[in-house]
């Protein structure tokens, strides 16, 4: 395996998943700043409008870098996530804002170039290996993002994102000095693509497994995405948090979801299979989400941290689990294709989450008066959002428990086990 070129595209995807992580905890208390005086509703759309770009263009990157080659895909892209956060922290219009966030999300959906670099550069015995970066630059960037977002906002929320936007900028020189280009003149990527590669694609999703899997993965990574674009919000209303103690708070929900993805999952999916913990995950998932909105001051800051745990737990028992149930449900020829739809599944739940919790966070918080803090911190309202992703999560925990009785058995027998990162 070329460690050089591996650990460039594991700086690449980590640096991704730090900037993403750093917008978590920041954004809402800087969009709500006196500087731009948005509604929450305005929050919940930013979230969505990057999600909604990857969703559109990932393939697009994808396809570019085929024809053009991995390198000029990747350094490009760093290069856009760094402007989009360069005009986010320079920002002084709403539409700043919003421009700033497509265009991250434009050029941010490199993963799956990262994916095909890897690809290139590793043999079939250790691929497997070489994904699993992947999967360890999501869970640490999730760890290391919100916490940063939280520390650097104590200097002014503005400098996450000009921070985002210089460490993406550094790593594109990084990267052009130091990766090397893979995609020549023989490589298969340069030959079209097969006439009936769409085709083909659209008989796996026929399949009943393959199609109940992805429906599950996309209520888990809605459920996510509600909660986390909305969380920041309810630790201010709720507790006063700041941008500083939120992103402490994501930061303990990273660091257990990559303890139980990073060391648990392997010895549990053997222990047990994927589809128990999927359901045991979704339940877990759901309880928090249901909780979560009945704490306060009153059961103070331990009560929330536990749910937090409580919630990294059931994402990272099932997300895993669900990306390897999606890799069996599909032929050795079409690992690829299942896998990309996995990602597009994921990339259209992530812009659905956010504009949910768009619209009802905007009712939860009708009743906050003009100088931005609520009149009544004890009505139902407040936790109408995180009510509505336990609903969620509980259509997702029934469509895993017939899956499980449906059609895990007969797929049990002779199966090799197989272990994926997070969302």
């Amino acid at each position: 395996m070329k460690r050089s070129p591996l650990l460039v595209i594991f700086v690449t995807v980590f640096i991704d998943l730090v900037g993403f992580g750093i917008v978590i905890p920041v954004l809402p208390f800087y969009v709500e700043g006196t500087q731009f005086d948005a509604s929450p509703r305005a929050v919940g759309l930013l979230f969505a409008s990057y999600s909604v770009m990857q969703l559109i263009f990932s393939p697009v990157l994808g396809r570019l870098s085929d024809r053009y080659g991995r390198r000029p895909v990747l350094f490009f892209s760093l290069l856009g996530t760094s402007l989009g956060f360069f005009i986010m922290g320079f920002a002084t219009a709403l539409w700043m804002l919003f421009a700033g966030r497509i265009i991250d999300g434009i050029t941010g959906g490199n993963i799956s170039t990262a994916q095909a670099y890897i690809a290139d550069v590793t043999t079939e015995e250790n691929r497997a290996k070489g994904m699993g970066l992947i999967g360890a630059a999501f869970g640490l960037g999730f760890i290391f993002g919100p916490a940063l977002g939280g520390v650097l906002s104590r200097w002014g929320a503005h400098v996450p994102f000009l921070f985002a936007g210089a460490l993406a900028l550094a790593n594109a020189v990084l990267l052009y000095f130091v990766l090397p280009e893979t995609v020549g003149p023989g490589h298969p990527a340069r030959a079209p693509a097969a006439a009936g590669r769409w085709s083909q694609l659209a008989g796996a999703l026929r399949r009943p497994s393959l199609a109940f899997v992805l429906a599950v993965y996309f209520l888990f990574v809605t459920a996510f995405s509600v909660m986390t674009s909305s969380f920041g919000l309810f630790t201010l209303y709720r507790f006063g948090f700041d941008a500083h103690d939120t992103g402490w708070i994501f930061a303990f929900v990273g660091v257990v979801g990559a303890l139980v993805q990073g060391g648990l999952i392997g010895r549990l999916v053997r222990a047990f299979g994927e589809p128990p913990l999927v359901i045991a995950g979704a339940l877990m998932f759901a309880a928090s989400l249901v909780l979560i909105p009945l704490t306060g001051p009153h059961t103070g800051t331990a009560a929330l941290l536990s749910l937090g745990a409580l919630f990294a737990l059931g994402n990272g028992l099932a997300t895993p689990s669900l990306t390897s149930l999606a890799s069996k449900s599909a032929g050795a020829g079409e690992q690829g294709g299942v896998l990309g739809v996995t990602q597009s599944v994921a990339s259209l739940a992530r812009a659905v989450g956010p504009l949910v919790s768009a619209a009802l966070i905007y009712s939860a918080v009708a009743t906050v008066g003009r100088d931005g803090r609520p009149h009544n911190m004890s009505d139902r309202s407040v936790s109408l959002t995180f009510w509505a992703a336990a609903a969620i999560m509980f259509v997702a925990f029934l469509l895993a428990a017939y899956f499980a009785r449906a059609y895990a058995p007969a797929r049990r027998g002779g199966d090799e086990v197989v272990h994926a990162g997070g969302a």
